[in-house]
């Protein structure tokens, strides 16, 4: 997939077939859409192409919006080249951006600069100054300006129900079952192993501590997960922690990760933590001992529950 980082960067060779969007959580009801596009380039004179924006407009247009995303940039690059697109196009989005009027964006981005012969989205896509538009004045462009579009309708997408909104929501509940179902495949996240205060070790749970380091990366809710990661090519399962750790008087949120029959070092390694199921909130324990017979039970049902995925 080739990747270019503003519309002005992009030249095709070919009339592009085109959809645009944030496609935060490249989910199920994404993947619909881009199917689509990939089906209408399967003629060799057209080549496939996504738009989409960062920072997200919402961050830029709404002061006081505290949204957090799904995806990383990172993260939705490499979602996005699993799906066999063509071209990626990540264009800043800023408030310039958003002033175009939808003939302005129609006539200089999609005509003149994209080169589209289709562009294909979902039933309920607006564009242009304000989001004005919708899906009939682009098609009255399309006649003008000679391209064609296709609409994906509200039964299809209905069929599977999907937005980005309701997966947030079932994250910030903990529900990894919903979550994963919608997104077709386990949420996770990246970040990198830092040393942290080695408490964990001093009970036989010797934890990873992951620093993210966007800060707009939704982290779900706090409690203990089952997880797992590809470390050195081979799967390797755990537990995870997402907190404060109030038994210790923990002051910052923390996400520590235990790795079941896994002792190398991670240090200062980026990895993904894959997050498969929630199995209780965090809580505080009276006393370190306590927290460590309650971990072995986490463990014990984590171990369990890994038995009988397989």
């Amino acid at each position: 997939m080739k990747i270019f980082h503003s519309i002005q960067d992009f030249s095709a060779t070919k009339k592009t077939i085109l959809t645009l969007g944030t496609f935060d959580g490249v989910h199920f009801g994404h993947k619909k859409i881009l199917e689509r596009v990939l089906q209408n380039t399967e003629i060799d004179k057209y080549e496939s192409l996504v738009l989409t924006f960062f920072p997200h407009p919402r961050i830029v247009l709404q002061e006081k919006s505290n949204i957090k995303l799904l995806n990383t940039m990172s993260e939705k690059i490499s979602l996005l080249e699993q799906t066999g697109i063509q071209n990626l196009i990540i264009h800043p989005f800023d408030e310039s951006f958003s002033r175009l009027t939808a003939e302005e964006f129609v006539s200089s981005v999609l005509v003149d600069q994209l080169h589209i012969h289709k562009i294909i989205i979902g039933h309920d896509h607006r564009f242009g100054r304000n989001r004005t538009a919708n899906i009939d004045d682009l098609i009255c462009f399309g006649n003008q300006y000679g391209f064609e579009v296709e609409q994906i309708s509200v039964q299809e997408i209905n069929e599977i129900s999907v937005s980005s909104t309701k997966i947030r929501k079932a994250l910030s509940e903990g529900n990894m079952t919903l979550a994963n179902n919608y997104l077709g495949y386990d949420y996770f996240l990246t970040g990198t192993v830092f040393k942290g205060k080695q408490l964990g070790r001093t009970i036989g749970f010797p934890t990873a501590n992951l620093k993210i380091k966007e800060d707009y990366k939704l982290i779900p809710k706090n409690g203990v997960y089952i997880v797992k990661s590809t470390i050195e090519q081979e799967t390797v399962y755990g537990m995870m922690n997402i907190g404060f750790n109030p038994t210790v008087d923990g002051e910052n949120l923390s996400i520590e990760i235990h790795y079941f029959n896994f002792d190398s070092d991670l240090y200062d390694q980026e990895i993904t933590v894959s997050i498969l199921q929630y199995i209780r909130p965090e809580q505080k324990f009276d006393s370190v001992d306590l927290l460590k017979v309650q971990l072995e039970k986490d463990k014990k049902f984590a171990l369990a529950y890994m038995n009988a995925l397989r």
